[in-house]
């Protein structure tokens, strides 16, 4: 007996959003039987990680299809074709299309090329009619971007997805509309260079023009966005902050390191003191924020010294949620021919980060005591404040909704009510 496709998602919430996506467009073709992963490109550990994933499909179904997409296949297609457990290997672009995904069914070895990847810089558009509601029950993900115009040292991501590519206002709208209407609290806004939304759009908006839109034309309850570039975050988005109570008091910052010479050498956009200074504006502006960020340990040439500045960035910057990065060469690109750090020091110098992250989060929960809190029920005893942070309920709630409680304490990483 024939079943629908099989789909396993490595990396990050916009591979997720468009597996959800996929899934829909094999199904409506009729595909059956088939394996399909949608890969990560971030790391070398990621594309390890989906060659291993690979492998072990095909021990587990000897005879099973398996179509290899995403990030790794945009970037590597050579890689995965030569693995003799692979039948097919389509990039990012071709995922996305309804005729990719019909022309498998009658015959998946067929007639068809068994490599399908084209030159992402090509892409002009990013699709904007792709599903409603992926997310949980009380939160859904609207990509609104895709893309990235800038070439970081470390990063392969742009030739994984392409230029910056936005989804126009009024598709976003109309979608964050229907979400309300199907009964979601909570929308989240995602891309890959989410502040660089607009730039291609007629008129330049900027990603705070769309924010103050989606309130201003739907009732969305709590508005989130996902991680920005804090040197791109514009006027608009700083007024929102400061005067729009549904945008949520939660940012997640692209950081990446906290010294000087080292940005420069990742060749990103912001200095230490913009950081800094960003982060002590949004908080004047919204006294409740929070911060995230990512933050990359042991990047090429990093002293001891440099990495003491990316370290009391926790503490200058006020950060929250980190995330933390063991610097991984990407084959490709500028930082992978720089001079390499020892692994061990790699190692220690990220999971000197991590704990310091974990007493940043511990000195949050502990300020949350006997606080009182509007609490979105992802689960019957799982939510999150308007921070983002878990609360752990005794007893259970309606999944879906609000609700207002108070912080008794906190345990393992979690506020509890």
């Amino acid at each position: 007996m024939s079943t629908g496709p099989h789909f396993t998602t490595l990396g990050c919430r916009l591979n997720a959003y468009e597996t959800e996506a996929m899934k829909a467009l094999a199904e409506g073709a009729g595909l059956r039987d088939a394996l399909v992963v949608n890969t990560c490109a971030v790391t070398a550990e990621a594309v390890r990680k989906a060659r291993q994933e690979i492998r072990r499909l095909r021990r587990e179904n000897p005879s099973a299809p398996i179509i290899v997409t995403g990030c790794a296949a945009q970037t590597e297609p050579a890689t995965f074709a030569a693995m003799p457990e692979v039948t097919r290997v389509i990039g990012n672009t071709e995922k996305m299309q309804p005729e990719t995904w019909a022309q498998m069914v009658p015959d998946l070895i067929g007639t068809t090329e068994r490599v399908q990847v084209d030159d992402i810089m090509s892409v002009r558009e990013t699709a904007s009619h792709l599903i409603d509601g992926f997310g949980t029950r009380a939160r859904a993900y609207v990509q609104v971007q895709n893309g990235c115009d800038h070439r970081c040292t470390f990063c392969i991501i742009p030739f994984g997805r392409g230029n910056s590519r936005s989804v126009p206002a009024g598709v976003v709208v109309e979608q964050i509309t229907r979400l309300v209407a199907q009964g979601y609290h909570e929308v989240v806004l995602t891309g890959v260079d989410l502040t660089s939304w607009g730039a291609d759009l007629p008129g330049g908006p900027r990603l705070g023009d769309l924010v103050r839109r989606i309130l201003r034309l739907t009732d969305v309850t709590r508005l989130r966005i996902s991680s920005i570039d804090s040197i791109e975050a514009d006027d608009a988005l700083m007024d929102a902050i400061a005067t729009e109570p549904r945008l949520m008091p939660h940012l997640h910052l692209s950081l990446q390191a906290g010294d000087d010479m080292i940005l420069k050498r990742m060749k990103r956009r912001h200095l230490r003191d913009d950081a800094i200074q960003f982060c002590a504006q949004a908080r004047a502006l919204r006294p409740d924020m929070v911060f995230g960020a990512d933050i990359i340990a042991g990047f090429p040439t990093e002293t001891e010294a440099m990495f003491e500045n990316s370290l009391k960035l926790v503490e200058e910057c006020g950060l929250t949620f980190l995330h933390v990065f063991p610097f991984s060469p990407r084959k490709g690109t500028p930082a992978a021919r720089m001079p390499q750090l020892d692994g061990g020091v790699i190692r220690a110098r990220a999971a000197r980060l991590r704990m310091a992250g974990a007493h940043a989060l511990q000195a949050h929960l502990a300020a949350q005591q006997g606080q009182q809190h509007d609490v979105l029920i992802e689960g019957a005893h799982m939510g999150r404040t308007a921070q983002f942070t878990e609360v752990r309920f005794a007893t259970p709630q309606p999944v879906g909704a609000i609700v207002s409680a108070t912080i008794t304490g906190a345990a393992r990483g979690q506020l509890l009510a």
